[in-house]
């Protein structure tokens, strides 16, 4: 499982219906899913969105979690993440899990990460805007097989 969190002020996500999530500050996660990610790497990834410490302190230095900065979360399924253009220049998506899998995959990370507080979401499989805000600008990417 991937996932690139980014620091927003502020972020949307919409389709052709109109807006379907919406927050203010916290963080933007998109979250690819690879063919056999499990419960590991769906805690793996929830644990490490919940606790980052990418949110400023009194003296501005990055050392709060989203809950402790009081932030909201905003995540967004996103198989291109799983695209590898390491030969030739059109993604392949080989390591991407299937749609069925990929969903139920993304629907247990959501009651995980909803466990510990509220989420706003996309739609699977929608084509989606997605606008926001980013802070800092602040990205971390995230990798549920530590491959960087």
């Amino acid at each position: 499982m991937r996932a690139v969190v980014q620091r927003v002020s502020q972020a949307s996500v919409s389709t052709a219906d109109g807006i379907v999530g919406e927050i203010a500050r916290g963080l933007v996660v998109l979250v690819g899913i690879a063919d056999g990610d499990d419960t590991a790497d769906i805690e793996y990834i929830a644990s490490k969105i919940r606790e980052l410490r990418v949110f400023p302190d009194e003296n501005g230095k990055m050392n709060r979690s989203l809950a402790e900065a009081g932030g909201q979360l905003l995540v967004v399924s996103q198989f291109t993440l799983m695209g590898d253009v390491r030969r030739g220049r059109r993604p392949a998506f080989d390591g991407a899990a299937p749609p069925d899998r990929a969903r139920i995959t993304f629907d247990a990370l959501l009651d995980r990460l909803r466990a510990a507080g509220p989420v706003e979401t996309g739609v699977f499989q929608a084509h989606m805007d997605v606008a926001l805000n980013n802070d800092g600008p602040v990205t971390v990417l995230l990798d549920s097989r530590r491959t960087f």
